[in-house]
């Protein structure tokens, strides 16, 4: 019998977290500048957009500096901002094109909520959006962990159900956390004292029972899903699991 995947291919894991993630820092190679804090999102072809202010390090600068960006996606259970995994993008940087600056603004907005990014977009004087022209990813997530190139990580997408995924999944933990308890309780010999809703793709469901030190429970679906009402009515077969 052929054995369900359990779990997305790593380039779309990794592509998915890129979408959920937010740039931390950034490290110019060849200087002995320390990183400095960033400020940005991800565009919809996975590559870093930073937000640069007038006085920046990259702001000024007129060729393609080589940097790392870190990236990091997380994820709040009660009220703690926990990790899912942090990447390490490694590329060239190059100022967006004028032509593309409000897509890569709109791209942004989300995990840059700043007054900035609509002066960058009007001021010839003021921020720049500048990306980063990626050459590598380095990835981890937990227990795994690897290097990404060029090729592999641009030519994957995200988990195409990601948006709905990520939806059910607040409205799970938010509302349905009893229920998801009684149902791992149904399928651990251990005790459980807490179960948050974790992952969630096309593949399978990940909960997590505890925050501080976490047990993670990966259940696959028989088959990958490919549409929202397939995804939502397995999450319900989950809840109800006795």
């Amino acid at each position: 019998m052929q054995q369900p995947v359990t779990a997305p291919p790593v380039p779309e894991r990794v592509r998915t977290l890129a979408a959920t993630a937010a740039p931390t820092h950034v490290s110019l190679a060849g200087t002995a500048l320390p990183a400095i804090p960033a400020r940005g999102g991800v565009d919809g072809a996975g590559r870093p957009v930073l937000l640069v202010l007038p006085g920046d390090p990259l702001y000024g600068m007129r060729e393609e500096p080589v940097v790392t960006v870190d990236l990091a996606a997380t994820r709040s259970l009660g009220g703690l901002e926990l990790s899912r995994g942090l990447l390490k993008v490694q590329g060239w940087v190059q100022a967006v094109p004028a032509a593309e600056a409000w897509e890569s603004a709109v791209a942004i907005a989300e995990r840059c909520p700043d007054e900035a990014l609509f002066d960058a977009l009007e001021r010839t004087d003021g921020p720049r959006l500048l990306r980063v022209d990626v050459g590598q990813v380095i990835y981890l997530t937990g227990p795994e962990s690897g290097v990404l190139d060029a090729e592999e990580y641009l030519d994957a997408d995200p988990d195409p159900l990601m948006s709905e995924a990520e939806r059910m999944l607040h409205h799970v933990n938010a509302t349905h956390r009893g229920q998801l308890e009684t149902a791992l309780r149904s399928m651990l010999a251990a005790p459980v004292s807490e179960a948050w809703l974790w992952e969630l793709d096309r593949f399978g469901a990940t909960i997590r029972s505890g925050v501080d030190n976490p047990t993670l429970v990966r259940l696959p679906w028989p088959a990958p899903i490919t549409d929202a009402g397939s995804l939502e009515r397995a999450l319900r077969c989950l809840l109800c699991h006795h």
